[in-house]
């Protein structure tokens, strides 16, 4: 997944992705397909909107392989009701504005997910579209002001999935090693997040089933330490940057020190997705989880999903 805003801010850099295409560009295998992030957040919070005419030439030339709608408007949790429905009315303006085409509609996690739910099921294009994605998670994942209750994210998750059940379902922000859990027994096709670099910035790593522990103080960033256990674990990691520089590479500052931390990250998700899938596929999850998953607050989440496949 790449950001249309990177590109964006760096004209250089748009105009050589179009001249070569991003696969040619990013080195990117032509078997690995690219996603592209319209970057409406990104452009929303620095007080602008997406440019649709340059985003859409973009999209054309430079041959993404997955690809929303060029703009939509994400409602936070602190927005007043009247506010979320506005939200919903230029998301879904866009989504019947670009219904033709390859363009991925989005709807998204708000107190008005059914109406979204409700306008998209009565455009008939938007019906027929194969892919669908979901946004509006990440604040309320990060507790924002007036943030929804993780079971209540769950509930919206679970809403969309069943109503969509015919289409591939990206969800923008689910990246963590515990989320990724329900993402799996969700059944939802592609998820992507850049929470494994924030975290590298800020001198913290993840552990494999545990959560984030901080290895590097850097600014006023804070975090809970690896305890014992946790630094003789990272000592036996077996990600690239563990085997070549060991813990000492997670600690350090600069360029040198995030290397290693996001390489670990990145290789921690890959590897927590791949014994997820290991253990759906061999029927022994619900056995394996609660051993492998540490106090989480997805744990009663992704019980109650495992109580619904039973059901």
């Amino acid at each position: 997944m790449v950001s249309y805003a990177d590109f964006h801010k760096m004209p250089s850099r748009r105009q050589k992705a179009m001249e070569h295409g991003l696969h040619d560009y990013l080195g990117v295998p032509s078997h690995i397909k690219i996603y592209l992030d319209n970057g409406a957040f990104y452009f929303i919070t620095h007080g602008g909107t997406t440019p649709t005419e340059e985003y859409t030439e973009f999209v054309e030339i430079a041959k993404p392989d997955w690809f929303p709608i060029p703009q939509d408007f994400i409602p936070t949790p602190k927005m007043t009701l009247e506010e979320q429905q506005e939200c919903l009315k230029l998301t879904m303006s866009m989504n019947r504005s670009y219904s033709e085409g390859n363009y991925v509609p989005v709807l998204h996690v708000s107190s008005v997910l059914e109406e979204y739910t409700d306008l998209f099921k009565s455009h008939q294009f938007l019906v027929e579209k194969d892919s669908i994605a979901l946004g509006g998670i990440v604040p309320n994942l990060l507790k924002a002001s007036k943030a929804m209750h993780p079971h209540k994210i769950l509930e919206s998750l679970i809403h969309v999935r069943q109503e969509f059940k015919d289409k591939k379902l990206h969800v923008f922000g689910i990246g963590g090693t515990s989320t990724l859990h329900v993402a799996a027994l969700l059944g939802i096709n592609s998820v992507d997040s850049s929470g494994w670099r924030n975290r590298a910035a800020r001198g913290i790593v993840q552990l494999p089933g545990t959560g984030d522990r901080m290895v590097a103080e850097l600014g006023s960033w804070r975090g809970r330490k690896p305890d014992d256990k946790e630094w003789e674990a990272l000592a036996e990691c077996q990600c690239p940057a563990c085997k070549q520089y060991g813990v000492e590479g997670l600690k350090a500052n600069l360029v040198h020190g995030f290397r290693n931390r996001a390489t670990h990250n990145l290789w921690v998700l890959l590897e927590e997705a791949r014994l997820i899938q290991e253990h759906l596929l061999a029927g022994d999850y619900k056995d394996w989880y609660p051993n492998h998953l540490d106090n989480t607050i997805y744990r009663p989440l992704i019980q109650k999903i495992i109580e619904l496949e039973k059901l």
